[in-house]
């Protein structure tokens, strides 16, 4: 395999995997924030108060951007993997 096409595909894959974990990480970060601005409003400092919303909001965006993960998964395998590997 040429170096250039295996940096190229490197490169390609960490674009999907930094796509993919947006709505995760943004779910994350927002739900941290609303919940850092109540516990300094409110002067609780419970570590499972920003724990379990975090985990909450993230696993229902998982569940609601599943069809879009496993589809970018899916059209960069059948586009570009299994075509390097059916070459070599």
């Amino acid at each position: 395999m040429d170096e250039l096409i295996f940096h190229d595909t490197l490169r390609q894959g960490l674009w999907i995997a930094m796509v993919i974990s947006l709505p995760m990480l943004t779910a994350a970060l927002v739900t941290g924030v609303a919940i850092g601005l109540l516990q300094a409003l409110t002067s609780v400092q419970e570590m499972t108060l920003t724990f379990v919303p975090k985990l909450a909001a993230m696993l229902a965006v998982f569940w609601m951007s599943m069809t879009f993960m496993s589809g970018t998964l899916t059209a960069f395998f059948t586009g570009r993997i299994v075509p390097l590997i059916a070459g070599a």
